[in-house]
């Protein structure tokens, strides 16, 4: 039990800015790390949930500035930890190099101009997804679910794909797991989320869940032909686009349904 407490304080220090205990970071606390990723997303999807639903409804504030806070509140829970692997991925795959440049590229801290582009489309698809959802509780529902569906086909990946590199801090986390429990907590818990999409909204649930497996598929081939496995970058990129395309697919659907 001690090792399990451990393991959810480890996964919120690791992927979250929510204060969380001071944790030793060795095998026996990691083992069930991957289980507890999906809860920082579920904080995600509570706080959306209620700005977009509660507080969109009771308080007036301007449609804009709601977009704005709905937008900021995953970068404000995580850190940007997700994001910085979107940009270094981003400038990895436009360098068109060769696999172990890539691989180099995804370690350099300097941004390129492919990660600012990069950066840029991507808050302002959040902005446009969250001004058309905004009038669409099941579809902030839904999205606000996403978000601990996201991270758990992550977690996934990092369990199950093969890794990039063998030093890198996914390579570590799969070392230290407890793979074939983690993989089966993260996989109730996506037929869990997919039972409650669908029960939300039948057709923006199944439009939902495709599209972030069709994301799934696609990572899995990309990180395996330029990547040649995944890396802790590689799974945040994938998070963030996988999020961003189910939220446009829910903005979409909303649109045609209502």
């Amino acid at each position: 039990m001690k090792s399990v407490w451990n393991s959810c304080k480890a996964a919120f220090a690791m992927f979250s800015k929510i204060p969380a205990p001071m944790v030793d970071w060795n095998k026996e606390n990691m083992k069930y790390m991957m289980c507890f990723f999906p809860f920082v997303g579920a904080v995600i999807g509570v706080l959306t949930w209620l700005t977009g639903c509660v507080l969109g409804n009771y308080v007036k504030l301007e449609p804009f500035f709601l977009t704005v806070i709905l937008t900021v509140i995953p970068v404000v829970v995580t850190g940007g930890i997700h994001v910085d692997g979107l940009l270094d991925t981003s400038d990895a795959l436009s360098s068109w190099q060769e696999r172990t440049r890539r691989l180099e590229i995804l370690k350099d801290s300097h941004a390129g101009a492919f990660a600012v582009i990069t950066a840029c489309v991507y808050f302002i698809l959040w902005l446009g997804v969250w001004s058309q959802l905004q009038n669409n509780p099941k579809g902030i529902c839904i999205m606000s679910m996403g978000y601990m569906m996201s991270r758990c086909l992550s977690g996934i990946g990092v369990i199950t794909f093969p890794k990039a590199k063998s030093d890198g801090t996914v390579a570590e986390f799969s070392r230290n797991a407890s793979e074939i429990t983690a993989r089966n907590i993260l996989m109730v818990m996506f037929v869990i989320l997919v039972a409650l999409m669908l029960w939300i909204s039948p057709v923006m649930g199944v439009l939902a869940v495709l599209s972030a497996l069709l994301v799934f598929w696609w990572y899995h081939h990309m990180a395996m032909k330029y990547f040649g496995g995944t890396t802790g970058d590689l799974s945040g990129f994938f998070l963030c686009i996988c999020e961003v395309v189910m939220a446009l697919v829910l903005a979409l659907a909303g649109a045609v349904i209502l």
